[in-house]
């Protein structure tokens, strides 16, 4: 009997690499149609720039096979990320996120899907920095200047953003929670219109990507406050972080792509492969570093982690804010 269980177990044991490898060749083909790549921001941005770089990158690494970019934007993201969520899990379509992925769970009420349970990570693309400026006639020159004035000013100080739920505006409603300060949000449809009006004075700060922030700055239309990003940028080592005066701040905007939770695991890992292989491509990193992005390219479980640790996150500052989408 014990001889009889030990061949069983031995044979058993003989199939697990024979499947694993069926498994694995089963996605040596993909892709064998064409993908799609959702940007689910509005067109013109900086992750629609990344999806087509990666468009180009990954068309080539998959022999010619096409792949294309389609825009769905609306409502901070959630109408592209939910086509995504309900496509069917075969890999064939491709969902980029941005920061508010993980800040809708908990501003948004009515969410047409569940971020963790329908969707699955497959890698954080890139970060960029955050940095907070003002008009030059604004009063501070720096966080600390800005809680005094703050604090001076109850009720006064206003900051522009990009758009509800976006990283922008959750920097600057964590900022008022950390620094015990009231900042008025006035959201806009993008930056362009935002920056009319802090220049004008009529709104003293914005907070926007540094890249898109730098060009301004360089003109001397606006100051430089501080970047959110827990380091300083490498593309600007002299504006200070503000985790340099309140310890522990850190906001970054990241880019990312998910699939729906039931694509199987092999083929998640495959994908993952692919993008990181191109991402790791010294002249996409170069075109990347142009628009103010860091590559980072993990793992699919490394992604899945910071989404379930960032949801935490900022329903805690969500509920202590009271941000809501507006």
């Amino acid at each position: 009997m014990l001889q009889l269980l030990s061949r069983m177990i031995a044979f058993a044991a003989a199939l697990v690499p024979l499947a694993v490898s069926a498994q694995s060749s089963q996605y040596q083909n993909y892709p064998a149609k064409q993908v799609v790549i959702i940007n689910p921001n509005l067109p013109g941005g900086a992750i629609e720039i990344l999806a087509r770089l990666l468009q180009q990158q990954l068309g080539a690494r998959w022999n010619g096979k096409p792949v294309v970019v389609e825009n769905k934007p609306g409502a901070g993201t959630v109408i592209g990320t939910d086509y995504v969520a309900k496509s069917a899990p075969d890999g064939y379509t491709l969902g980029m996120v941005v920061t508010s992925h993980v800040i809708n769970p908990s501003l948004r009420s009515h969410m047409p899907f569940d971020t963790l349970k329908d969707l699955s990570g497959v890698t954080m693309i890139a970060v960029s920095h955050i940095l907070i400026s003002a008009n030059p006639k604004f009063p501070a020159n720096n966080v600390a200047e800005l809680v005094a004035y703050a604090k001076k000013n109850p009720d006064k100080l206003t900051y522009a953003s990009p758009g509800s739920g976006s990283s922008m505006h959750l920097a600057g409603e964590l900022l008022k929670t950390m620094a015990g300060i009231d900042m008025l949000h006035v959201p806009f449809k993008g930056s362009g219109p935002a920056y009319i009006e802090v220049m004008s004075g009529r709104i003293p700060l914005i907070i926007d990507p540094l890249f898109s922030s730098m060009s301004y700055i360089r003109s001397g239309k606006m100051k430089p406050i501080a970047v959110t990003n827990p380091q300083r940028s490498g593309a600007a080592r002299d504006i200070p972080t503000v985790a340099e005066t309140i310890p522990g701040f850190s906001v970054q905007s990241i880019f990312g792509m998910v699939v729906p939770s039931a694509t199987p695991r092999e083929l998640v890992k495959r994908i993952n492969a692919d993008v990181v292989a191109v991402l790791k491509a010294p002249e996409l990193r170069a075109k990347l570093s142009e628009v103010g992005l860091e590559v980072v390219g993990n793992s699919p479980e490394e992604f899945d982690a910071f989404i379930r640790s960032e949801i935490e996150k900022w329903a805690k500052v969500v509920k202590a804010s009271g941000a809501k989408a507006d």
